[in-house]
């Protein structure tokens, strides 16, 4: 087929008995426009035909052509004599590997199996025998990609070969190309992207958190507490808060301009220590999972609102002038309703 236009190929010539004006006196060439006939003439002056291409061939538009050689001589009428000619294009490589699409597009989740098959890519070629068969490669393929992906190079399968994680990333992209047996390529991509499960609970820095909180506290107050975090993305991420344990604090939720949720609790009803010391909450962080995902904190609150009371209110201490230096007169002690540290008396 790359045989180049105006080339000559002898073809097969007529015998006619007949002598004079009624012996052979031309030849006629039907059945193609890609051909035309040319004339070689002998010493002895006899014409011999020649096929010549007169268009560009392409065997992938026709891979034969059927031609019809006439030899016409001189009588009247004339009389004829024909033969068919059948011209078998042979392949050539001229032609590069062709994907079924430009782009690759799979989306799939991140805890698709290790093992499977995440896309079957195709290209054919449109030469012949081994000139169309092809070869898949990934172009450039970083560390990263051959880790986790692998490709067939004769089907053009692409295999996980370890698991994915959407925290870590969430779309990849590969540079597939695809080479015949004399190197013609060509490259197209294949985008990987990667689907959030909801794999990931809330949770907290701490699981535990102390608030001291003064009994005197006035109700409506806001107490700010830690914040959950969760990786997951979209409906799968934090939600919302959710309170439970005493009635006494009430939950209240901001949100930053940054869109973060922000929990603080906030006093409803006066505090007592002295009827409870201790306040505990449950702080619950809930996903949009389905089933939902949560992570718990709990909230503990003291009360501090006391001042030491003494054990009577006065001392009285007879001593005699001679008592000694250094002698202990009086022992006094007071009491403080509170706990741990705000409940311990120094004296001045």
């Amino acid at each position: 087929e790359t045989t180049t236009v105006g080339s000559r190929f002898p073809l097969a010539e007529a015998h006619d008995p007949d002598s004079g004006s009624n012996s052979l006196q031309r030849y006629e060439l039907s059945g193609d426009e890609h051909f035309s006939l040319a004339f070689q003439t002998a010493p002895d002056g006899e014409k011999h035909p020649q096929l010549v291409p007169a268009k560009a061939l392409d065997r992938e538009e026709a891979a034969f052509h059927d031609l019809v050689l006439t030899a016409v001589d001189g009588g009247d009428p004339s009389r004829t004599g024909t033969a068919r000619i059948h011209v078998v294009v042979l392949d050539a490589n001229d032609n590069a590997p062709v994907f079924s699409q430009a782009v690759y597009t799979v989306r799939v989740r991140e805890d698709v199996p290790v093992g499977s098959v995440l896309l079957t890519v195709s290209a054919s070629d449109a030469d012949d025998g081994v000139n169309g068969e092809v070869k898949y490669s990934l172009k450039k393929s970083t560390d990263l990609t051959s880790e986790i992906f692998h490709l067939d190079t004769k089907t053009g399968a692409i295999t996980l070969v370890k698991n994915l994680d959407y925290e870590e990333g969430d779309s990849y992209e590969l540079q597939l190309q695809a080479k015949d047996v004399e190197g013609e390529m060509k490259v197209y991509a294949i985008e990987v992207e990667v689907r959030d499960i909801n794999d990931n609970a809330p949770s907290f820095r701490e699981v535990e958190a102390e608030l001291k909180v003064s009994e005197a506290t006035a109700i409506g107050s806001h107490f700010l507490l830690g914040i959950a975090r969760d990786p997951d993305s979209g409906s799968f991420s934090l939600q919302r808060y959710e309170l439970r344990g005493d009635e006494h604090f009430a939950l209240d939720v901001q949100t930053a301009p940054d869109g973060e949720k922000r929990p603080e609790l906030v006093l409803v009803k006066a505090l007592d220590r002295e009827e409870a010391a201790f306040h505990e909450l449950v702080l619950t962080a809930v996903d949009g999972g389905d089933p939902a995902r949560t992570g718990t904190r709990v909230v503990v609150l003291d009360a501090n609102d006391n001042s030491p009371v003494f054990s009577q209110a006065v001392y009285a201490v007879a001593l005699r002038e001679d008592v000694p230096v250094g002698s202990t007169l009086l022992i006094v002690s007071a009491t403080d309703a509170d706990v741990e540290i705000y409940g311990k008396v120094t004296f001045s």
